[in-house]
């Protein structure tokens, strides 16, 4: 048989090709992988892969109402993994991300309103309304990062700039711009649907199209964070987190880094706040108030913040049973929230999700040795 027909054989043999098919797998999700990141194997990207097919067949089994609040689960955890790049994985302690939640809305509010006779308005909105958190996170970071403000403080100064939002918009009864009125605390309503308008390509967002539109973007924004963290700039960003100075021994520009994550991060949670505020049609100054900006320091928390697996899974549930508490009484699910931060900062102070890992782990770990045992003295 000549290499010819051999190359042909194997090409035709079902286990070659799915042999083959197994490779390329692994060398598209490489670049996803590394150690700075919890599921590194197939199984990992089997179950993975699986459940976003779940997803994708999802709005086919429920009816709208379960598939809108499905997708509001979808926007908190972009919400999330903003956080959790900045603080779990820079050591940024941002009480603040929640205000970049509130001026991605607030800006696509206003501009979607004025523009909404415009072809490709809301399409600007939202991009004014992830650009302007960005300039202005960029703007707060310049002035704490460049003035040697660190830790605790940061944390301080972004909780006050927050309320200053909250104050701020409370008293905005009346106030206008163009056409969209900002409500005060009555807040901002009438705000349209994001269009997409892609050259002679335009169609409004129904329900469903909303869902999988919030589905491609969470997967993007996992899939984006996660190469970016196994990448060298992920390397740098955990060594300003667990030592700035030598980091910055090294020739890095801590200040211009930190300015930067902190910046990124505003934009993802702008665009959390735009998708947010095209999905509800409204937005409100309690966006800014104390309770708002603690829920994605919990979120965070509880799955762990320094991983983005974690981030996500608590942001999802935790808003699933927020929701379905809610129904009871409006206090109740803050009771809960409260209870289970302090239980996790006591007992699982890294999260659950790497508290399970290294459960598993240390169980495969026991498991192997004991197998290896058995064998040897067989």
């Amino acid at each position: 048989m000549d290499e010819s027909e051999h190359a042909t054989e194997e090409s035709s043999n079902p286990h070659h090709w799915f042999s083959h098919l197994l490779d390329r797998f692994d060398e598209f999700h490489a670049r996803f992988e590394g150690p700075n990141t919890i599921g590194n194997n197939r199984t990992f990207w089997a179950v993975f892969w699986g459940i976003f097919a779940i997803l994708l067949v999802y709005p086919m089994i429920v009816n709208t109402f379960v598939l809108k609040t499905n997708t509001s689960f979808f926007i908190w955890v972009i919400l999330a993994l903003s956080l959790s790049i900045v603080w779990g994985y820079s050591g940024i302690f941002n009480f603040g991300q929640m205000a970049t939640f509130g001026l991605g809305g607030y800006a696509y509010g206003v501009v979607a309103i004025n523009l909404t006779e415009m072809i490709g308005g809301t399409v600007l909105a939202l991009l004014i309304g992830v650009v302007l958190p960005a300039v202005v996170m960029a703007a707060l970071g310049y002035f704490m990062f460049y003035g040697q403000v660190s830790g605790l403080y940061v944390a301080i100064i972004t909780l006050v700039v927050t309320l200053m939002f909250n104050l701020l918009l409370t008293r905005t009864s009346g106030t206008t711009i163009g056409d969209a009125q900002l409500g005060g605390l009555n807040g901002m309503s009438g705000i349209p649907t994001l269009e997409l308008d892609v050259v002679a390509f335009s169609f409004d967002l129904t329900p469903v199209s909303e869902y999988y539109l919030v589905l491609a973007l969470m997967i993007a924004v996992y899939l984006g964070l996660r190469y970016t963290v196994n990448s060298y700039y992920g390397y740098v960003m955990i060594a300003i987190r667990e030592d700035e100075r030598r980091t910055q021994m090294f020739g890095y520009d801590i200040r211009k880094l930190k300015t930067a994550l902190f910046s990124a991060g505003a934009a993802l949670g702008g665009l959390a706040g735009v998708l947010y505020v095209s999905w509800s049609g409204f937005i409100d100054p309690t966006m800014f108030g104390l309770v708002s900006a603690s829920l994605p320091i919990i979120w965070v928390t509880v799955g762990g913040r320094g991983t983005l697996l974690g981030s996500g899974i608590a942001a999802y549930l935790l808003q699933y049973t927020s929701n379905e508490l809610g129904a009871m009484g409006t206090g109740y699910s803050f009771i809960f929230l409260g209870i289970l931060f302090i239980l996790v900062i006591l007992f699982f102070p890294s999260g659950i999700v790497p508290a399970l890992r290294d459960r598993w782990v240390a169980w495969s770990t026991t498991r192997k040795q004991s197998g290896s045992v058995q064998e040897g003295n067989s």
